[in-house]
């Protein structure tokens, strides 16, 4: 079983290097999957150790994290997205040996979202999980994928509507706990997961066949 958190932290303005450590030492994930990730949380490992990746988004400040206290695979793929018009969007692809996982920030378009879904699916092993700020609203449409998540709000939308937008699909998977967690200085919710391969599968977990590609500011420790 592994533990799995996945947080937006709110590029800049939300939630500190600082209040990532502290959540890692209240919660002690496995894995920890950060979105708007800046230069700031590069100083994760310096202040409790552990292996580090973050992969900016093309031309932002900002982009996908993840630190675990256990050895990282040494490279994380970089899948590009179908994007939008203004933001460039990455998938930052970690597998590890039971199963492969996704950091995601999706487009908030409806139907852009669903096709970057579909495009991560694509290029997934049969046991694996997508976690992240999802950007989505309602039913993911990705077949294959349970939705194993927190059914709370992890959002409040313009301070007024609270939105689920912060999920995880899994596939080849079992979910034994899932929880929202209280959001701290950013505006979305910490999502945790309690994940372990399904038994009896009877399928041989295909690789990743996306190689690696270099964005701005990528980081490994």
């Amino acid at each position: 079983m592994i533990k799995i958190i996945s947080w937006n932290l709110l590029r800049l303005v939300g939630a500190s290097l600082g209040d990532v450590a502290r959540l890692i030492e209240r919660q002690a994930p496995d894995l920890l999957l950060m979105q708007e990730a800046t230069e700031e949380i590069d100083g994760l490992p310096v202040l409790l150790g552990g292996h580090y990746h973050r992969a900016s988004l093309p031309g932002r400040v900002h982009g996908l994290a993840a630190w675990s206290p256990a050895r990282l695979p040494k490279t994380a793929t970089v899948l590009h997205l179908p994007s939008g018009a203004i933001v460039q969007r990455v998938c930052q692809i970690l597998e590890f040996e039971a199963f492969t996982v996704a950091n995601v920030h999706l487009s908030h378009g409806q139907v852009l979202n669903r096709r970057q879904l579909r495009r991560i699916a694509g290029v997934l092993p049969q046991r694996s999980a997508i976690l992240g700020d999802f950007n989505l609203v309602g039913p993911t449409l990705l077949p294959g994928f349970r939705d194993v998540g927190p059914r709370e709000p992890t959002h409040i939308a313009g301070d007024m509507m609270p939105l689920r937008i912060d999920r995880c699909l899994a596939r080849g998977l079992t979910c034994s706990a899932a929880r929202a967690l209280d959001r701290g200085a950013s505006d979305h919710r910490p999502i945790s997961v309690e994940l372990s391969a399904a038994t009896a599968m009877g399928v041989t977990p295909r690789p990743v066949v996306v190689a690696p590609v270099a964005v701005p500011a990528a980081v490994a420790a």
